[in-house]
């Protein structure tokens, strides 16, 4: 049997068909994609502005031990975001041109946003140690009218990671469905509508 046979004998066994999204379909998913891709843009504009303006605060700050240390904990932030932040263009750019052809590839994109989702806890999550630093740093430079005690520092560091941990936590979902997940859901009920 010669190639050419085989490609017919297989094109003759794929009886399933994936199904065609619709120009009219296409429409409705690309309006969310929209929305979310102008909400990405902002949202990368808004964390550029705010390392300028800390960075600038950071040049202001006496003496040079305490800027040295927090010019070094900004920099580590930058360094996290730049690492999340390439994994959010990555999702960007494949949001930017969808090829959504099949049911298929609109599953695929749909599995791309969830991954997208999971990232974006991770990157609020990834800023607890930032948290306990900053915390350090507050509690070594800040002059107390009395020094605190061992207890009193234990207590104060413990209580603000669990809270900056949970307050990030709900932050970031909360963040997240706000400008991404509602679309996400309206681009899932797009995708159920087609599997019917």
């Amino acid at each position: 049997m010669n190639i050419d046979e085989l490609k017919n004998t297989w094109n003759e066994d794929r009886t399933e068909e994936t199904p065609e999204i619709s120009i009219e379909q296409r429409n409705k998913i690309n309006l969310p994609l929209e929305k979310m891709r102008k909400n990405m843009r902002k949202e990368f504009w808004g964390i550029i502005v705010t390392f300028i303006f800390a960075f600038l605060v950071c040049s202001m700050c006496e003496p040079f031990k305490l800027q040295l240390y927090i010019t070094v904990l900004i920099a580590s932030m930058l360094i996290v975001t730049v690492f999340f932040f390439s994994k959010f263009f990555k999702i960007y750019n494949e949001i930017s041109n969808p090829v959504l052809q099949t049911y298929d590839s609109l599953r695929d994109l749909v599995m791309q946003l969830t991954l997208n989702k999971q990232y974006y806890l991770s990157y609020y999550i990834s800023f607890a140690p930032f948290l306990v630093c900053e915390i350090l740093i507050v509690l070594e430079f800040i002059p107390w009218p009395k020094p605190l005690s061992e207890v009193k520092i234990a207590t104060i560091l413990i209580s603000t990671v669990i809270g900056g941990l949970f307050l990030l936590y709900i932050v970031g979902k909360f963040w997240f469905q706000h400008y991404y997940g509602r679309y996400i859901k309206h681009i899932e009920s797009l995708l159920e509508d087609l599997k019917r």
